[in-house]
């Protein structure tokens, strides 16, 4: 092996990689301050099919088995890499993908309405086995809040839940749009906590089956309705409009219209609420194995041209949060909930599979923990007065919504329950 030790000596300089090859040779790299792991090649190819295109070919690898770990386990290498990622980023062949990727950006996020539906069931629709074992009880797939006093992730996705209501500032009676309502908890949150009505919108039909059981078995069927739609054939107009880790899913050439729909279902004086993923780069382009193993035609969004998009609908945005680090210790959760979830896994899911789907929660965790990956809060309106004008209200508001959760979060955890066949 040359090319692949020549990439590493280059590129890991901090931490330590120890590398064997497929004839048992080893090779050190890093100054050993950091973080730590081992890798074992067991194909000869990967010695330039790595260096071709590292981020993809050394993910494909671990799937494939054909890269395992000698010591640590696939996080430990996802650190290594991350805190040698500017480095990586020079190499020649993560350059050339890099370039054709940004080149073709606008085409591998061009979400048709069919496209869009297929990307939805190629992530969502694998069965509810593995996201019933990995996330919190009321099936939050986004980020969490981990706010003062959370130590738990059904505390922390609560408190997500209470914060995102309370900055729609809402009214008992009020009518919500949920635009990517996942397996309905928010939306049965909104109609239980905030006593609103709601209509919520997927595009995966397993999601929405379990959404429509859930509402039933809670008693909440008459005021909220679950919908398979994608959001831009919704009609009508909305008291509130959230959408939670649905922009992700959007693409680069459809931000615009977006938010032109977002403004087009708010009432004059309604209120949007928008939570996603976002950078503190420059617009750039979905990592190559993100892309096409875990969200194809999916990308987050900078700050920069999600506000540009926003300014062309004739929004007011009238208040930004930025969640620095709550996903990494979101992500950090699931993957240790999955991994000891595994053993009940590997009965269900390919070996194949299974591993992808490690080597997907630990990269991302690294690059929230590492990278430049955020979470934003874009607090939208047609008014500019859409809102009170200090933030004070949401404090407030998530007091109310806190005395009010004693009741309606058991009834919606029993209903959940009930609809994934846990209890009678």
């Amino acid at each position: 092996m040359r090319l692949l030790p020549r990439l590493l000596e280059r590129a890991v300089r901090k931490g330590r990689l120890e590398l064997t090859g497929p004839g048992g040779e080893v090779w050190r790299f890093g100054d050993g301050d950091g973080p730590q792991a081992a890798i074992r090649i067991h194909d000869a190819s990967l010695d330039w099919r790595i260096p071709l295109n590292p981020e993809l070919k050394a993910a494909e690898a671990f799937m494939d088995g054909t890269l395992t770990m000698e010591r640590g386990d696939v996080h430990d290498l996802m650190e290594v890499f991350f805190v040698n990622k500017r480095a990586f980023d020079l190499s020649p062949g993560q350059i050339l993908f890099r370039t054709l990727a940004r080149r073709a950006r606008r085409f591998l996020t061009y979400n048709t309405l069919s496209r869009a539906s297929a990307n939805a069931k190629a992530h969502y629709d694998i069965g509810d086995d593995l996201y019933r074992l990995m996330l919190d009880a009321d099936m939050q797939y986004s980020c969490a809040y981990w706010a003062e006093g959370a130590t738990t992730l059904e505390e922390a996705q609560t408190a997500k839940k209470r914060r995102i209501a309370a900055k729609l500032n809402l009214s008992p009676g009020q009518r919500v749009l949920d635009i990517g309502c996942g397996w309905g908890g928010m939306a049965l949150y909104l109609a239980a906590v905030a006593d609103v009505e709601v209509v919520g919108v997927t595009l995966a039909e397993n999601q929405l089956a379990v959404a429509r059981a859930r509402a039933e078995a809670a008693g909440l069927s008459e005021r909220v309705r679950f919908e398979l739609r994608d959001y831009r054939e919704v009609r009508g107009t909305y008291d509130r409009v959230v959408s939670v880790g649905m922009l992700e899913h959007v693409g680069v050439g459809q931000l615009q219209p977006y938010f032109l729909g977002v403004r087009d279902r708010l009432a004059p004086d309604g209120l949007a609420l928008i939570h996603s993923i976002t950078t503190k780069s420059p617009p750039g382009v979905t990592g190559p194995f993100i892309r096409r193993h875990i969200f194809p035609g999916g990308y987050s969004p900078s700050l920069s041209e999600t506000v540009a998009a926003i300014e062309k609908s004739g929004l007011w945005t009238l208040d930004v949060e930025i969640w620095r680090r709550h996903y990494a210790r979101t992500l950090r959760a699931w993957r240790e909930r999955f991994l000891a979830a595994r053993p009940q896994l590997e009965g269900r899911y390919e070996a194949r599979f299974l591993r992808m789907w490690e080597i997907y929660l630990a990269s991302c965790e690294a690059v929230f923990e590492h990278g430049s990956s955020a979470v934003m809060h874009l607090q939208l309106g047609r008014l500019r007065d859409a809102c009170p004008l200090t933030r004070g209200y949401v404090a407030e508001n998530e007091a109310r919504l806190a005395e009010r959760e004693g009741e309606a979060l058991p009834r919606i955890a029993a209903a959940t329950a009930r609809a994934f066949g846990e209890t009678a």
